[in-house]
C-alpha cells in the first residue's frame, strides 16, 4: 500500500522555487530530454503505476462514485501510454520561453527587447483525474516552470505513484526532481496553505468542479489563472443540416458525458424542431440521453422530466440533457448570456449570417459553428496537453498550453546611458 506522509507544503514550495531557478537556466534540448525520459519510464513502470490506482479505485467503490467519475479516476496500461506519448508530443513542441517578441531602440542608443520568460512556480490544484499530474507536469517543465501538484483525495495513490516515477525519470536528467512537488496529503489545511504562499508561488491553477475553483478564487492570495466549469450549449438553428445536427448534438453528449467540455444543454429553434421531432426523439433514444425538458419538449419527448431552473444551470456530468425550444437566434443568445459558463458554445445553421451574429455576440473562451464542443482541449486543437481551460479574459483564456505559461520580461542594453 501506498504511505500518505505528513508533509510541510512551504518546505515543498521554497525546494520548488530554488528548482526553477535551474529550470530556467536549461536549454530547449536539455528540456526535451526530459521529457522523453519521463515518457520511457512512465512507459516501462506503468504496473506499478497501475496497481497504486487500484487502491483508489477500491476507496472509490466504498464511498459509491458514480460511474463516470470512476471512468475519469481508472488508470490502464494504454491510458498511460497515452501520457508518455503525450509528454513526447510536448517535447515536439516549439519552447515558448526566450521568444523575441519585439526589439527596438531609442534614440539615446538604449536598445530595447521585450522576451517570454516562465512564469517561475505554478501551484496546480485538480481533482479525479491522475492524468492531469503528466500533463501539467510536462507543460512545467517545458516551459520552463517548477510545478507544487495538490491533487484530490480520490486519486492520491495514483498521484503519489505518478509522481515517484516522474522522479526517477529526472535523476536521469539534468532537471532537478525538485521541480516537481506533490503535496502527499489528503488534509484540506495543506491546500489552504497553498493559497497564500505569494512568495513562492507565482500562481495557482485549478482544475475541476465550480466548488473547487470557487474556493480558490475566493480564498488565494496568489494570482489564480481560473478555469471554468463547462455549462456548454449546442443551438440548433431553424436552418440546421438535420443530419450534421444530430451527430453533433450526438457527439457533444455521449462521446465523453463527464468531461467539461461536453453539451449540458440543446438550444432548439422551434422550426427546426416541429420539422424534425421524430429524428430528434428517435436519436436521442437510441443513445440512451435522458431529456429534461421546458413545456414545448416534454410533450413531444416521450420520457422527457421537466426541466427547473436549476436544469439551465446544471453541469451533469452524465448523458442527460436540458432541452429549451426558442423562437429565434437572439433567444437562444440570451439563454446562453444567462446561464453559460463562458466555456464552449456551438451553433448549427447552414445560415452564415446567423451563424457569424452568434460567435460575435456569444461571449466564451470557445465558439463552434458546425461543429461539436468536444473540440475545447488543448490535445485536439493541437497544443499537446493543455494545464486547463480559462473562461477568464486576462493574460490566457480557453485551452491553455504552453505560451499561457509564460510571461514577458523586458531587457534593456545600454552603453552609459543615464535619465
Amino acid at each position: 500500500m501506498t504511505v500518505i506522509h505528513k508533509v510541510n507544503v512551504e518546505e515543498q514550495a521554497i525546494l520548488a522555487k530554488k528548482a526553477a531557478k535551474t529550470l530556467s537556466l536549461l536549454t530547449t534540448e536539455e528540456k526535451n530530454e526530459a521529457l522523453h525520459t519521463i515518457a520511457d519510464v512512465l512507459d516501462a513502470e506503468y504496473a506499478t503505476i497501475i496497481a497504486a490506482n487500484k487502491e483508489d479505485l477500491a476507496q472509490g467503490i466504498e464511498k459509491g462514485y458514480n460511474n463516470a467519475y470512476m471512468d475519469r479516476l481508472s488508470l490502464t496500461k494504454e491510458r498511460i501510454q497515452d501520457f508518455a506519448q503525450g509528454l513526447r508530443e510536448v517535447a515536439d513542441l516549439e519552447d515558448p520561453t526566450g521568444i523575441v517578441d519585439s526589439d527596438w531602440t531609442l534614440d539615446n542608443g538604449l536598445n530595447v527587447q521585450k522576451i517570454t520568460v516562465p512564469l517561475g512556480v505554478i501551484g496546480m490544484i485538480y481533482e479525479a483525474r491522475p492524468n492531469v499530474t503528466v500533463d501539467a507536469t510536462g507543460l512545467a517543465l517545458k516551459s520552463g516552470n517548477a510545478i507544487v501538484l495538490k491533487g484530490g483525495s480520490s486519486a492520491i495513490h495514483s498521484n503519489q505513484k505518478i509522481v515517484e516515477v516522474i522522479h526517477r525519470g529526472l535523476e536521469q536528467t539534468k532537471i532537478p526532481k525538485d521541480a516537481v512537488q506533490f503535496i502527499a496529503s489528503t488534509d484540506r489545511e495543506a491546500t489552504q496553505q497553498l493559497f497564500t504562499m505569494k512568495q513562492h508561488i507565482d500562481v495557482l491553477i485549478p482544475r475541476g468542479g465550480g466548488s473547487l475553483i470557487q474556493a480558490v478564487v475566493d480564498n488565494a492570495t496568489v494570482p489564480v489563472l481560473e478555469t471554468g466549469v463547462g455549462n456548454c450549449h449546442i443551438y440548433i438553428d431553424a436552418d440546421a443540416d438535420v443530419n450534421k445536427a444530430l451527430a453533433i448534438l450526438v457527439n457533444a453528449k455521449t462521446d465523453r458525458p463527464a468531461v467539461c467540455n461536453a453539451a449540458e444543454t440543446a438550444i432548439i429553434h422551434k422550426n427546426w424542431f416541429e420539422k424534425n421531432k421524430d429524428a430528434l426523439v428517435s436519436t436521442l433514444s437510441e443513445n440512451n440521453i435522458a431529456v429534461h425538458g421546458d413545456e414545448t419538449a416534454m410533450q413531444a419527448i416521450p420520457g422527457a422530466i421537466p426541466a427547473g431552473e436549476e436544469d439551465w444551470a446544471n453541469e451533469y456530468l452524465s448523458t442527460d440533457i436540458a432541452i429549451k425550444i426558442v423562437s429565434s437566434a437572439d433567444e437562444a443568445i440570451e439563454h446562453i448570456d444567462e446561464y453559460g459558463t463562458k466555456h464552449s458554445e456551438a451553433i448549427i445553421t447552414e445560415n452564415k449570417e446567423v451563424a457569424v451574429k452568434f460567435m460575435k455576440l456569444v461571449d466564451a473562451a470557445a465558439l463552434y459553428h458546425n461543429a461539436s464542443t468536444r473540440f475545447t482541449d488543448g490535445s485536439a486543437l493541437g497544443f499537446g496537453a493543455e494545464i486547463g481551460i480559462s473562461t477568464q479574459k486576462l493574460h490566457a483564456r480557453g485551452p491553455m498550453g504552453l505560451p499561457a505559461l509564460t510571461t514577458i520580461k523586458y531587457l534593456m542594453n545600454g552603453n552609459g546611458q543615464v535619465r
